[in-house]
Protein backbone atom coordinates (compact mmCIF):
# COMPACT_ATOMS: atom_id res chain seq x y z
CA UNK A 1 0.00 0.00 0.00
CA UNK A 2 3.09 2.46 0.73
CA UNK A 3 4.47 1.60 -2.30
CA UNK A 4 1.09 2.19 -4.41
CA UNK A 5 0.46 5.37 -2.46
CA UNK A 6 3.74 6.43 -3.09
CA UNK A 7 3.32 6.01 -6.86
CA UNK A 8 0.01 7.82 -7.11
CA UNK A 9 1.14 10.67 -5.30
CA UNK A 10 4.63 10.87 -7.96
CA UNK A 11 2.29 10.40 -10.77
CA UNK A 12 0.12 13.65 -9.36
CA UNK A 13 3.03 15.39 -8.54
CA UNK A 14 4.53 15.33 -12.24
CA UNK A 15 1.04 15.75 -14.36
CA UNK A 16 0.50 18.86 -11.85
CA UNK A 17 3.57 20.22 -12.34
CA UNK A 18 3.01 19.75 -15.90
CA UNK A 19 -0.15 21.21 -16.27
CA UNK A 20 1.72 24.58 -14.23
CA UNK A 21 4.21 24.41 -16.57
CA UNK A 22 2.24 24.23 -19.70
CA UNK A 23 0.01 27.06 -18.42
CA UNK A 24 3.17 29.57 -17.69
CA UNK A 25 4.20 28.51 -21.01
CA UNK A 26 1.24 29.39 -22.38
CA UNK A 27 0.49 32.60 -21.03
CA UNK A 28 3.82 33.78 -22.15
CA UNK A 29 3.55 32.62 -25.65
CA UNK A 30 0.45 34.93 -25.19
CA UNK A 31 2.12 37.38 -23.58
CA UNK A 32 4.56 37.86 -26.73
CA UNK A 33 2.08 37.47 -29.26
CA UNK A 34 0.44 40.25 -27.53
CA UNK A 35 3.39 42.58 -27.64
CA UNK A 36 3.95 41.71 -31.25
CA UNK A 37 1.05 42.64 -32.15
CA UNK A 38 1.70 46.41 -30.28
CA UNK A 39 4.74 46.43 -32.44
CA UNK A 40 3.73 45.28 -35.56
CA UNK A 41 3.02 48.84 -36.61
CA UNK A 42 1.48 52.15 -36.63
CA UNK A 43 -2.38 52.23 -35.65
CA UNK A 44 -4.41 52.85 -38.80
CA UNK A 45 -5.16 56.91 -38.51
CA UNK A 46 -8.46 57.78 -37.06
CA UNK A 47 -10.77 59.50 -39.70
CA UNK A 48 -12.16 62.95 -39.76
CA UNK A 49 -13.85 64.07 -36.89
CA UNK A 50 -17.74 64.78 -37.91
CA UNK A 51 -17.89 66.93 -35.53
CA UNK A 52 -21.01 69.10 -37.25
CA UNK A 53 -22.44 69.13 -40.63
CA UNK A 54 -19.96 70.21 -43.16
CA UNK A 55 -20.60 71.74 -46.51
CA UNK A 56 -18.63 71.28 -50.10
CA UNK A 57 -19.42 73.38 -53.12
CA UNK A 58 -18.65 71.59 -56.42
CA UNK A 59 -18.83 74.28 -59.63
CA UNK A 60 -20.30 73.31 -63.73
CA UNK A 61 -16.86 72.61 -65.79
CA UNK A 62 -17.32 69.64 -68.72
CA UNK A 63 -16.60 66.45 -67.14
CA UNK A 64 -15.58 67.88 -63.60
CA UNK A 65 -19.36 68.33 -63.34
CA UNK A 66 -22.78 69.57 -64.92
CA UNK A 67 -25.28 70.91 -63.04
CA UNK A 68 -27.74 70.30 -65.85
CA UNK A 69 -26.99 66.37 -65.10
CA UNK A 70 -25.70 66.46 -61.67
CA UNK A 71 -22.75 64.37 -62.92
CA UNK A 72 -19.36 64.24 -63.46
CA UNK A 73 -15.47 63.42 -61.74
CA UNK A 74 -15.53 65.73 -58.90
CA UNK A 75 -19.42 64.79 -58.09
CA UNK A 76 -18.26 60.87 -57.92
CA UNK A 77 -15.04 61.99 -56.23
CA UNK A 78 -17.31 63.85 -53.58
CA UNK A 79 -19.83 60.95 -52.76
CA UNK A 80 -16.99 58.36 -52.51
CA UNK A 81 -14.87 60.71 -50.04
CA UNK A 82 -17.69 61.55 -47.82
CA UNK A 83 -19.05 57.95 -47.59
CA UNK A 84 -15.17 57.14 -46.64
CA UNK A 85 -15.76 60.02 -43.97
CA UNK A 86 -18.92 59.02 -42.35
CA UNK A 87 -19.74 62.47 -42.01
CA UNK A 88 -22.67 64.35 -42.94
CA UNK A 89 -22.08 66.83 -45.88
CA UNK A 90 -24.28 68.81 -47.70
CA UNK A 91 -23.26 69.17 -51.81
CA UNK A 92 -24.04 72.66 -53.31
CA UNK A 93 -23.85 74.31 -56.42
CA UNK A 94 -22.03 77.10 -57.27
CA UNK A 95 -19.87 79.60 -59.55
CA UNK A 96 -16.34 79.29 -59.20
CA UNK A 97 -15.69 82.95 -57.67
CA UNK A 98 -18.30 83.38 -55.07
CA UNK A 99 -16.72 78.78 -53.65
CA UNK A 100 -12.95 81.13 -53.42
CA UNK A 101 -15.11 84.00 -51.55
CA UNK A 102 -16.84 81.50 -49.40
CA UNK A 103 -13.89 79.15 -48.04
CA UNK A 104 -11.58 82.22 -47.45
CA UNK A 105 -14.21 83.79 -44.89
CA UNK A 106 -14.82 79.68 -43.62
CA UNK A 107 -18.74 80.15 -44.69
CA UNK A 108 -17.71 76.81 -46.52
CA UNK A 109 -16.02 73.79 -45.63
CA UNK A 110 -14.53 72.35 -49.20
CA UNK A 111 -14.90 72.62 -52.57
CA UNK A 112 -13.18 70.29 -55.26
CA UNK A 113 -10.36 70.18 -58.38
CA UNK A 114 -8.81 73.87 -56.98
CA UNK A 115 -5.27 74.34 -57.70
CA UNK A 116 -3.16 76.50 -54.99
CA UNK A 117 -1.03 79.56 -55.37
CA UNK A 118 0.44 82.19 -53.09
CA UNK A 119 -2.62 83.91 -52.12
CA UNK A 120 -4.89 80.63 -51.67
CA UNK A 121 -2.21 78.72 -49.42
CA UNK A 122 -3.36 81.28 -47.16
CA UNK A 123 -6.60 80.62 -46.22
CA UNK A 124 -6.86 77.22 -47.93
CA UNK A 125 -5.12 73.75 -47.82
CA UNK A 126 -5.02 70.77 -50.43
CA UNK A 127 -5.45 67.38 -50.92
CA UNK A 128 -4.27 66.40 -54.57
CA UNK A 129 -5.99 63.96 -56.83
CA UNK A 130 -5.05 64.35 -60.25
CA UNK A 131 -3.00 66.89 -62.77
CA UNK A 132 -3.05 68.08 -65.96
CA UNK A 133 -2.23 70.68 -68.53
CA UNK A 134 -4.04 74.01 -69.97
CA UNK A 135 -4.00 74.72 -73.46
CA UNK A 136 -5.31 77.66 -75.62
CA UNK A 137 -8.09 77.22 -77.96
CA UNK A 138 -8.01 80.38 -80.60
CA UNK A 139 -10.09 81.00 -83.58
CA UNK A 140 -8.71 79.62 -86.81
CA UNK A 141 -9.77 82.82 -88.10
CA UNK A 142 -7.58 84.99 -85.80
CA UNK A 143 -3.85 84.13 -87.57
CA UNK A 144 -2.84 83.02 -84.19
CA UNK A 145 -0.29 79.42 -84.48
CA UNK A 146 1.59 80.69 -81.19
CA UNK A 147 0.91 82.21 -78.16
CA UNK A 148 3.08 85.38 -78.62
CA UNK A 149 1.03 86.14 -81.48
CA UNK A 150 -2.40 86.03 -79.14
CA UNK A 151 -0.26 88.70 -77.47
CA UNK A 152 0.89 90.79 -80.21
CA UNK A 153 -2.31 91.19 -81.99
CA UNK A 154 -4.03 94.01 -79.90
CA UNK A 155 -7.32 93.62 -81.27
CA UNK A 156 -7.79 90.00 -79.88
CA UNK A 157 -10.04 89.60 -77.01
CA UNK A 158 -9.52 86.45 -74.25
CA UNK A 159 -12.13 84.92 -72.71
CA UNK A 160 -11.92 83.50 -69.17
CA UNK A 161 -14.06 81.73 -66.04
CA UNK A 162 -13.80 84.30 -63.32
CA UNK A 163 -12.37 83.08 -60.29
CA UNK A 164 -10.03 80.69 -61.92
CA UNK A 165 -6.57 80.56 -61.85
CA UNK A 166 -4.44 78.66 -64.99
CA UNK A 167 -0.43 77.42 -65.19
CA UNK A 168 2.46 79.99 -64.92
CA UNK A 169 2.21 80.89 -68.78
CA UNK A 170 -1.17 80.89 -68.88
CA UNK A 171 -1.56 82.89 -65.96
CA UNK A 172 1.06 85.49 -67.74
CA UNK A 173 -0.73 86.06 -70.73
CA UNK A 174 -4.27 86.13 -69.05
CA UNK A 175 -2.25 88.55 -66.75
CA UNK A 176 -0.82 90.98 -69.35
CA UNK A 177 -3.85 90.76 -71.21
CA UNK A 178 -6.49 92.10 -68.50
CA UNK A 179 -4.00 95.07 -67.83
CA UNK A 180 -4.45 95.54 -71.67
CA UNK A 181 -8.67 95.24 -71.04
CA UNK A 182 -8.58 92.59 -73.54
CA UNK A 183 -9.98 89.93 -70.98
CA UNK A 184 -13.25 88.86 -70.97
CA UNK A 185 -15.19 87.30 -67.53
CA UNK A 186 -17.97 84.68 -67.82
CA UNK A 187 -19.11 82.73 -64.94
CA UNK A 188 -18.71 79.17 -67.14
CA UNK A 189 -17.99 77.68 -70.38
CA UNK A 190 -20.91 77.52 -71.98
CA UNK A 191 -20.60 81.61 -72.19
CA UNK A 192 -17.37 81.06 -73.15
CA UNK A 193 -18.10 79.39 -76.21
CA UNK A 194 -20.99 81.33 -77.31
CA UNK A 195 -19.00 84.54 -77.33
CA UNK A 196 -16.05 82.61 -79.02
CA UNK A 197 -18.62 81.38 -81.83
CA UNK A 198 -19.62 84.86 -82.36
CA UNK A 199 -16.19 86.59 -82.77
CA UNK A 200 -16.58 88.59 -79.46
CA UNK A 201 -13.64 87.01 -78.51
CA UNK A 202 -10.91 84.96 -80.01
CA UNK A 203 -9.48 82.63 -77.51
CA UNK A 204 -10.03 80.91 -74.09
CA UNK A 205 -8.19 78.71 -71.77
CA UNK A 206 -9.47 75.02 -71.94
CA UNK A 207 -8.79 71.61 -70.39
CA UNK A 208 -8.86 67.89 -71.04
CA UNK A 209 -12.15 68.00 -69.29
CA UNK A 210 -13.64 70.60 -72.02
CA UNK A 211 -13.16 67.96 -75.01
CA UNK A 212 -16.31 66.45 -74.96
CA UNK A 213 -17.97 69.66 -75.35
CA UNK A 214 -15.75 70.74 -78.29
CA UNK A 215 -17.00 67.35 -80.06
CA UNK A 216 -20.22 68.57 -79.50
CA UNK A 217 -20.51 71.43 -80.89
CA UNK A 218 -19.47 73.53 -84.27
CA UNK A 219 -16.64 75.04 -82.43
CA UNK A 220 -14.21 72.41 -83.73
CA UNK A 221 -14.28 73.64 -87.00
CA UNK A 222 -13.76 77.21 -86.41
CA UNK A 223 -11.06 76.68 -83.99
CA UNK A 224 -7.37 75.43 -83.11
CA UNK A 225 -5.52 74.29 -79.53
CA UNK A 226 -2.13 76.00 -78.82
CA UNK A 227 -0.85 74.06 -75.55
CA UNK A 228 0.98 76.28 -72.85
CA UNK A 229 4.74 74.70 -72.23
CA UNK A 230 3.82 74.43 -68.55
CA UNK A 231 4.17 71.33 -66.21
CA UNK A 232 0.75 69.85 -65.13
CA UNK A 233 -0.60 71.80 -62.53
CA UNK A 234 -2.35 69.49 -59.66
CA UNK A 235 -5.68 69.96 -58.44
CA UNK A 236 -6.88 69.27 -55.21
CA UNK A 237 -10.06 68.86 -52.74
CA UNK A 238 -10.08 72.48 -51.03
CA UNK A 239 -9.99 72.36 -47.29
CA UNK A 240 -10.87 76.10 -45.56
CA UNK A 241 -8.47 76.96 -43.10
CA UNK A 242 -10.51 78.81 -40.63
CA UNK A 243 -13.16 75.77 -40.80
CA UNK A 244 -11.63 72.88 -40.88
CA UNK A 245 -8.32 72.74 -38.73
CA UNK A 246 -5.00 71.71 -39.64
CA UNK A 247 -5.00 68.12 -38.15
CA UNK A 248 -8.49 67.47 -39.22
CA UNK A 249 -6.84 68.27 -42.68
CA UNK A 250 -4.52 65.68 -42.56
CA UNK A 251 -6.80 63.17 -41.83
CA UNK A 252 -9.44 64.45 -45.20
CA UNK A 253 -6.01 64.34 -46.66
CA UNK A 254 -5.33 60.77 -45.90
CA UNK A 255 -8.63 59.21 -47.18
CA UNK A 256 -8.08 61.24 -50.59
CA UNK A 257 -4.66 59.39 -50.47
CA UNK A 258 -6.21 56.05 -49.74
CA UNK A 259 -8.66 56.53 -52.69
CA UNK A 260 -5.21 57.01 -55.00
CA UNK A 261 -3.66 54.42 -53.68
CA UNK A 262 -6.18 51.72 -54.05
CA UNK A 263 -6.77 52.87 -57.80
CA UNK A 264 -10.29 53.98 -56.73
CA UNK A 265 -9.48 57.89 -58.39
CA UNK A 266 -8.15 56.61 -61.46
CA UNK A 267 -11.49 53.92 -61.93
CA UNK A 268 -13.44 57.13 -61.48
CA UNK A 269 -11.39 58.78 -64.14
CA UNK A 270 -12.24 56.08 -66.79
CA UNK A 271 -15.72 56.67 -66.60
CA UNK A 272 -15.35 59.70 -68.66
CA UNK A 273 -11.81 58.98 -70.09
CA UNK A 274 -9.74 56.25 -72.03
CA UNK A 275 -7.55 54.52 -69.61
CA UNK A 276 -4.33 56.19 -71.15
CA UNK A 277 -5.78 59.60 -70.36
CA UNK A 278 -7.11 59.02 -67.10
CA UNK A 279 -3.29 57.44 -65.87
CA UNK A 280 -1.72 60.53 -67.48
CA UNK A 281 -4.16 62.57 -65.07
CA UNK A 282 -4.31 60.99 -61.86
CA UNK A 283 -0.27 59.30 -61.81
CA UNK A 284 1.34 62.40 -61.58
Amino acid sequence: MDIQAYSVRTVLFVVTHTLMMNSQRLFCIGFLLALMTLGAGPAVAAGPECMRPFTLALHDHGLLYSANSDAGIDKDFADELIRRSGCKVTVSFLPRARIWQLIESGALDFSTSGISNAQRERFAGFAWYFSNRYYLLVRKDSGVTSLGDFERNAALKMGVIRGFRYSESANRLVDTLQLADRVSQAGGLDPLYQTLMLNRIQGMIIEPFDYPALDERAIREVSNIIEFNDPAVPHGLIMSNKAIPQAEQEKWRALVNAMRADGTVGRIFEKYFKSDLAAKLVNF
